[in-house]
Parts: structure tokens; sequence; C-alpha cells
């Protein structure tokens, strides 16, 4: 299994139909403590990458599709997810410039740098109910299971394991961050839906490389 262009490509692709699959529950997740337009957002943002995949050149890497992600859901998503998604694909795509194929020390690092642009870009820490909260124990687990040894495959998996917990683990949570933070106590009960997004592309991650 090579992590190349060809499995970021396909990850993009898929996490499109997620996103398209998902876009009424991210709605709906959105819906309880935000705008609304979350899922609507998303799918949007990927359907619009997708038309420009194939304008990439044949000598592309994955830093280069993970560059075109980040700008195109700069210019295309509203609110709050096109800045912080945006700002995550294009420090993970700087982190892993030039590689042609991702190794687990290159996953990390991917993992990492997408987390930190989160961090950067919407001053949120861990506990804030935000999609930091499935990126931070994704970039955990990562980091646990290449140490260990494992494969690829195993290092996503794991990944995308510990970013569902971590999606999950929001809902009983007040926020401290975004426009749910307004709410007070009226938010716990409901999961936060950028760490329900965030969990749908990391598990969309590890599928396509599971196929590739």
């Amino acid at each position: 299994m090579n992590l190349d262009v060809t499995w970021a490509k396909a990850w993009i692709r898929t996490s499109a139909a997620v996103m398209s699959e998902h876009r009424v529950e991210l709605i709906n997740l959105d819906r309880a403590i935000g705008d609304g337009d979350h899922g609507e957002n998303m799918d949007r943002g990927f359907q619009a990458v997708l038309s420009k995949l194939e304008d990439l050149p044949s000598e592309a890497n994955p830093g280069d599709v993970f560059k075109l992600v980040a700008t195109t859901l700069i210019s295309t998503v509203g609110g709050a997810a096109g800045p912080l998604y945006g700002t995550a694909f294009l420090k993970a795509a700087v982190a892993v410039t030039g590689a042609a194929d991702l190794d687990g020390s290159a996953l990390v690092a991917f993992l990492t740098a997408a987390r930190d642009g989160i961090v950067l870009r919407g001053k949120a820490e861990s506990g804030d109910k935000t999609m930091v909260d499935a990126w931070t124990p994704a970039v955990d687990a990562a980091e646990a299971a290449r140490a260990e040894g494992a494969d690829d495959l195993a290092i996503l998996v794991a990944a995308a394991v510990a970013a569902e917990s971590g999606a999950q683990a929001t809902e009983p949570w007040v926020a401290r961050k975004g426009r749910a933070s307004y709410l007070g106590e009226r938010a716990i009960g409901h999961r936060d839906p950028g760490a329900q997004s965030s969990a749908l592309l990391l598990r969309a991650a590890a599928d396509t490389a599971s196929m590739v």
C-alpha cells in the first residue's frame, strides 16, 4: 500500500461522497448549537474540490492535492469551516511538501500540522468543544501507533478511531469557543459538528487506504 498521489486523490473523492452522504446529519448537528450550515458548506466545498482534481499535473504529489483542497475550501466554504479546514490542509501540505509517498512519520507530521493549523486559526484547545477535540486524539493515537511500529494503514485507522471517540466525547461538554459558546449549558448533549466532520474525513482517509 502506497500513500501516494493516487491515494490522496481517492481520499478526497471519498471525502466528497461522505460529506454528501452526511450532509443532513451535519446540518442537524450544527442547527442545534450553531448556524445550521456546516453540512451544506462541507458538501459544497468538497464538490468544488472534485471539479478541480483532474486539473492537477501528472507529476503532482500528495502535497499538491492537499494544497488544492486548502485553496478551494478557503474560497468556497462559508462560515468558520472554510478558513479552519483550509488552514489545516494548507499546513499539512507544507509538512509533506515534495513527498511522493507518505510513510508513518510523514502521516504523523501531516496530522500534526493539520491540527496545529486549526489551533492557530481558531484559537481553540482540547476541551473547548470544537474540531480540535477530534484532531488532537487522532494525532496522539497516530503517534502512538507509529512508535509501536504500526504500518501506514494501522496508523490511519488508529487516528480515525480516536477522532470518532473524540467527537462523541464533545456531547456532554459546555462549549468554550465558537457560536456554541454563547449557548452555555444549552450546548450540553449536542455533538460538535466540526469534530464530527473531522472524524468523517479521517475515517475516509483510512477506508481509502484499505482499498488502494
